[in-house]
């Protein structure tokens, strides 16, 4: 069984690692300086980016795991737990990573951008996996970093140590565009099984019993986190999952509208709308007629 740790402060982190707490919202971590240790489960109260240098040990993330090989950064942020498992002989952790308290951020320009980092949400095995240069350049900022935390704390501290972390994540966020693109038949074959299961949902009795289908609960089913699945799907079509639902969901009502004889109320629960007027309002923002405008107009 793996100890567990809880890491709500940097310093806890710090002296797990071996290292001195140079300012106490943020540090940038080397694990070569860390002492030898086993698989642990850990517990965050801070922001945790981690570069993996190599294999260590697989590291589970909720009902995840992922073998890390060289060059992937993985991103925790509060209240999330990660677990190194397979690892009972002791181990030198290899890597690089970077912590840092939400503290730190309160005030400035990044604390509302944190948000708008979806990777913060995504499953380990959503990894973002880097080339050389990409690597490169984020040991450069981590250098930047780990200079300002060299420096004696003055008004100029947090600004500087904030800014240069919203750097590095612009770039994590710019990296990730590439990975999208990069792999694109993946992707291609992720769109195909969303479609496949958009159909399985409505031909199944589904919408009558849990509603309409949500970005959350197909991306589960195609195994992947809800912010990974919905950032996948707007690279690939320029639309937002909730928005290719809806256009799938208008789709299929088309096809109920013109084959069968029931009436718009009874076709907007069999879509699983709880409230018909819901369903017609949908429908009216997407195609610019009711449904009942839309038969009728298709009936002569």
């Amino acid at each position: 069984m793996s100890n567990k740790f809880i890491f709500d402060t940097v310093h806890e982190y710090n002296i797990f690692n071996n290292h001195d707490t140079l300012h106490p919202l943020v540090t940038v971590i080397d694990f070569s300086k860390a002492h030898k240790r086993t698989g642990s489960k850990m517990t965050f109260g801070l922001f945790y980016i981690f570069l993996k240098d190599v294999h260590c040990g697989d590291l589970k993330y909720g009902c995840n795991t992922y073998d890390y090989e060289e060059g992937t950064l993985v991103f925790v942020s509060p209240g999330q737990v990660i677990d190194v498992e397979n690892k009972v002989d002791l181990y030198q952790p290899i890597g690089h990573g970077l912590a840092f308290h939400p503290d730190l951020i309160k005030g400035t320009p990044l604390n509302n951008l944190m948000e708008d980092y979806h990777f913060f949400k995504y499953n380990t095995n959503e990894a973002l996996h880097l080339s050389k240069e990409e690597r490169n350049i984020i040991m450069d900022c981590f250098k930047k970093i780990q200079f300002e935390l060299n420096h004696t704390i003055d008004k100029h501290s947090k600004k500087l140590i904030a800014s240069n972390i919203e750097l590095f994540l612009n770039y994590c966020e710019r990296f990730y565009d590439r990975q999208f693109i990069t792999r694109e038949s993946a992707n291609k074959g992720i769109l195909e099984n969303f479609e496949e299961e958009l159909n399985g949902y409505f031909a199944s009795d589904k919408p009558a019993t849990l509603g309409l289908p949500s970005v959350s609960n197909m991306a589960e089913s195609l195994n992947l986190s809800a912010n990974y699945f919905g950032d996948l799907i707007k690279k690939e079509t320029g639309k937002t999952a909730q928005e290719y639902i809806q256009l799938k969901t208008i789709d299929i009502a088309k096809s109920k509208i013109f084959e069968t004889q029931k009436n718009i109320n009874e076709i907007a629960y069999e879509l699983g709308f709880k409230y018909p007027q819901h369903f017609s309002r949908l429908f009216k923002n997407k195609e610019g007629i009711t449904p009942m405008e839309f038969r009728n107009l298709n009936s002569n």
